[in-house]
């Protein structure tokens, strides 16, 4: 049989020949070929000749057997067809010293050791929803002096925000003096602990309950005091403004701790729980860093980025911390003993897989499928692909593997081609060509 070279192909047909050659020499001849006919055949011949055959009618190919015969439709007899295999995404490359020099391929070995666990980042501080105060009025009235300007402004706890009038507050401190009042019939002691409460309720401050019980005279507002120390984040109250129940006046957040929030991939969220300590830093104060907690994690992941939401609280007693920062964030799992690993710049990662060049010796080099797990400080842990001792390519890999793919695809056209021929009667191989 002649063999032709398409046209176009040249040398890296050529090489595909020779790896063709190499990857077969080590193999043993098939049982009933002799030593020389083994060594006369061609490479794409060898290559045929180890493909397991089909047997089919010219005339009717979808009549198909696993052993010799006659076409029961037509008699004829049935051709042998070799059906070509998938031939691996990964030949060998072999390379001279002197190239393995010029591009300078380095390799290291792949070990056993300790990983550290840890998630590295980016998240948004937030307010401690924990410390926010929404201040609403008990009674519907009208704000009067107002002692805040505009929002920002920092406040201290029992510190006077405005003054409320409000007429069901005025009336019920009538009612708390009708029954201090010695002259009041029907039970004093009863009738003054419900009018006290009633104040209470209407948030009207103790000190203000004790100044009416000692001056008996009634107050015409009430101070509107602050709950917590913080910031005022929101201000709608407004001097002169008619306020009912549902109006919130003010919201203080106390920033002496607050939270970050950060999303973590799914395949890191095993090993995370609470308690586990974090660490960020922010670009505002470069090199500064703060310690905290992881706190909370959330029960659902977001359905388009495949990420799990965690919150992480920080004390931050100096207020530099402000909501809406960005912060690259530092969770520590602690250590993962006995890993297998190797450097990560061996691996080479294309979306599709993950791989590496595998360092065989005497110049021979083969690209590897593996599967990855942690990847920390300039090292990656292998699951499955590699053993330890391994050698694996650092530098000069993704030309390896480019060159390794490159030959692959050659082999495949070469050898389905070639299959192809195989299967045709001879009247017909000799009339095509």
């Amino acid at each position: 049989m002649v063999l032709f070279c398409p046209t176009g192909w040249g040398r890296p047909f050529v090489a595909a020949l020779l790896l063709l050659v190499t990857a077969c020499g080590d193999e043993a001849a098939s049982p009933g070929a002799s030593p020389a006919a083994v060594g006369s055949e061609s490479a794409l011949e060898h290559a045929v000749r180890h493909l397991d055959p089909k047997y089919i009618c010219p005339m009717h190919p979808r009549i198909v057997r696993d052993e010799p015969g006659t076409c029961p439709i037509c008699g004829m007899d049935l051709v042998a067809k070799r059906l070509a295999p998938e031939v691996s995404r990964y030949p060998q490359v072999v390379l001279s010293g002197a190239v393995i020099r010029n591009m300078g391929v380095r390799t290291a070995a792949v070990t056993h050791g300790t990983l550290w666990k840890e998630v590295r980042t980016l998240g948004r501080v937030e307010y401690d929803e924990t410390r926010l105060a929404h201040i609403h009025p008990r009674a519907e009235g009208w704000i009067e002096e107002l002692s805040l300007r505009a929002e920002g402004e920092p406040v201290r706890r029992g510190q006077e925000l405005a003054q409320l009038y409000a007429p069901d507050i005025l009336s019920a401190q009538v009612d708390f003096l009708l029954a201090i009042d010695p002259r009041s019939r029907g039970g004093p002691g009863v009738r003054v602990d419900k009018a006290r409460n009633l104040l209470r309720l209407l948030d009207v401050p103790e000190p203000i309950i004790r100044e009416l019980e000692r001056t008996r005279r009634t107050r015409n507002r009430v101070p509107i005091l602050a709950p917590i120390a913080g910031i005022v984040t929101r201000m709608l109250a407004r001097d002169g403004m008619y306020v009912r129940k549902d109006t919130e006046m003010f919201t203080i957040a106390d920033l002496s701790r607050v939270w970050v929030l950060v999303d973590v991939f799914e395949h890191q969220i095993a090993w995370l729980r609470p308690g586990l300590k974090a660490e960020i830093g922010v670009p505002a104060y470069a090199g500064r860093q703060w310690e905290g907690v992881v706190d909370y994690l959330y029960p659902d992941l977001d359905p388009e980025t495949r990420t799990l939401r965690v919150r992480l609280v920080f004390p931050n007693p100096d207020l530099l911390l402000r909501p809406n920062m960005f912060a690259e964030v530092v969770i520590h799992g602690g250590p993962k003993e006995n890993v297998l690993r190797i450097p990560s710049e061996a691996l080479i990662v294309t979306g599709e897989r993950e791989s590496v060049v595998l360092a065989l010796g005497a110049g021979r080099f083969r690209p590897v499928d593996v599967v990855t797990g942690m990847h920390r400080g300039g090292e990656v842990e292998i699951l499955s692909g590699l053993d330890q001792g391994d050698e694996v390519v650092v530098s000069g890999q993704f030309l390896i593997d480019s060159e390794s793919s490159l030959q692959a695809s050659f082999m495949r056209l070469s050898v389905a081609g070639n299959a192809k021929t195989k299967a045709l009667p001879d009247t017909q191989v000799r009339k095509e060509r």
